[in-house]
């Protein structure tokens, strides 16, 4: 498969863009697509590792909420509809570095709030396995593009779930590092303690070369570190369950099936992975964490407080959308946003402005931060227990356009297994599980900090019993293997 990828770009550039806009009619992934604007840079020093070698010549799609020098950074906003961006996100850089292309930038809900790509304000984008159904947010281009076979891995950011929801429900693997160990230089705020960059792909040695290669400290973001190697690093990276932990087969912490609350095609699914790792050797373990049900409301709290001190910036000043007249500054201001904002955009901000106002920040954001603490300190509980948390990515498989049978509120309910890692500050990886009904559904796992290589090695260990594909009509060009 790889082999196709590295010579794609080299040999038919021109083919390879009319083939991929011809498949991406249907879907939607790219607001942005040109695979020759990139190509022919000179790769840095690291694309001589040999462990990195397998980006080299890869062309890869990347969330418009993450700069690309010489691309738009809409964010799927028409508040920045038509800004460019004049540098490249550190972890752009350093994949391409590392030899691999950026051809396009893909869509997402608008300045990452959503969970189908609904609400981008500049294009539609559809489940690439049934077009009656959401691709899943905010990173629900990338994840799409990854799906139809249209570039062999993207970059998404995760604030509460963005990569991995969308992974879940096409079918591909999503990875969410640890807080802090990829920069966030160059990646639009939403809502800044809870923004990853992460990666998506059908890969797993293609997703741990993109996290290896974009992971590590950056002068640019003083939040950023070098990942720390667990003791258990070694035998992490080999894999589990030929070598396990601490002596012993890896344990899976489960959840309390009351706390679970899944639909028939998602918990029927979720019994059979649970059964395919104990196949493997894994043991099973369940696991109390008795804060899960606050997830939710806290981090709607959070996330909203902060992005309403994030999104202030947009003025129609400097840049961005401007009204043709306003009267008056504060006017310039209100139509600015008014125009620029969609209305889940509007209704966050004004969530966000709720819960910081004075009088309200010891009733909502102070108590939602101590419960963060609270959420925390379970998963290090837990983690004492047990090596990896086994949870579903979503409660349900994808939802039918415009919300007829999953409606907002749902939505946002439905995040407290993805948005509980962003809160708590660990890794989760979403990976393919089954397509019931022709839908994919995905399953999740969460780690201790820093535990990305343990849980590639788990998927790894999975994909013995079921590997990803392709969704169906988007086949592999004629000569991949």
């Amino acid at each position: 498969m790889l082999t196709f990828w590295k010579n794609v770009l080299e040999n038919s550039p021109d083919a390879y863009e009319k083939a991929v806009r011809a498949r991406d009619a249907r879907i939607g992934s790219f607001l942005e697509f040109n695979p020759t604007r990139h190509l022919g840079n000179a790769p840095g020093e690291v694309a001589s590792a040999e462990k990195h070698a397998v980006l080299a010549g890869l062309p890869f799609g990347v969330k418009d909420n993450i700069a690309v020098d010489g691309f738009r950074l809409s964010c799927g906003s028409r508040i920045l509809e038509n800004f460019n961006s004049p540098y490249h996100a550190t972890a752009v850089q350093r994949l391409i570095d590392a030899g691999a292309v950026p051809v396009g930038k893909t869509n997402l809900d608008e300045f990452g709030m959503g969970s189908s790509t609904d609400n981008s304000a500049l294009g539609s984008t559809t489940n690439p396995w049934n077009e009656d159904y959401v691709v899943g947010g905010s990173s629900g281009g990338s994840a799409a593009a990854v799906a139809a076979g249209l570039v062999p891995f993207a970059l998404g950011s995760d604030t509460g779930g963005s990569v991995r929801q969308p992974a879940s429900f096409c079918g591909v693997y999503g990875l969410k590092p640890t807080y802090g160990t990829v920069s966030r230089f160059g990646l639009v705020a939403y809502a800044s303690s809870l923004d990853v960059i992460g990666a998506i792909s059908t890969d797993l040695d293609v997703l741990q070369a993109v996290y290896e290669v974009i992971s590590g400290a950056d002068p640019f973001d003083q939040t950023s570190m070098d990942p720390v190697p667990s003791a258990s690093h070694d035998a992490d990276a080999a894999g589990v369950a030929s070598l396990g932990y601490r002596g012993k087969s890896p344990c899976l912490g489960v959840l309390k099936p009351e706390q679970l609350e899944l639909s028939a095609e998602v918990a029927e699914t979720y019994q059979t992975c649970l059964e395919g790792f104990r196949s493997l050797g894994y043991e099973v373990k369940e696991v109390s964490l008795s804060m899960l049900e606050y997830v939710a409301p806290v981090y709607y709290t959070i996330a909203t407080a902060e992005a309403s001190a994030n999104l202030a910036r947009y003025n129609g000043v400097r840049y961005g959308l401007r009204p043709d007249y306003a009267e008056n500054p504060e006017e310039l201001v209100r139509l600015s946003r008014d125009q620029g904002f969609g209305a889940e955009v509007k209704l966050r901000i004004l969530l966000g402005t709720y819960v910081l106002r004075s009088g309200f920040q010891d009733q909502y954001y102070l108590r939602a931060q101590k419960i963060r603490t609270a959420i925390r300190t379970d998963f290090e509980a837990s983690f004492g227990e047990v090596d990896m948390i086994l949870t579903p990515t979503f409660p349900r498989q994808a939802f039918r356009h415009g919300g007829e049978d999953m409606s907002p509120f749902e939505q946002k309910q439905a995040d407290k297994f993805t948005a509980s890692a962003n809160l708590a500050g660990i890794p989760a990886l979403s990976f393919p599980a089954g397509v019931p009904k022709g839908l994919p559904v995905g399953m999740q796992l969460l780690a201790p900090a820093f535990g990305e290589p343990r849980l590639l090695a788990a998927a790894r260990d999975y994909a013995t019993l079921y590997k990803p594909e392709l969704a169906p009509g988007y086949e592999r060009p004629a000569g991949e293997q």
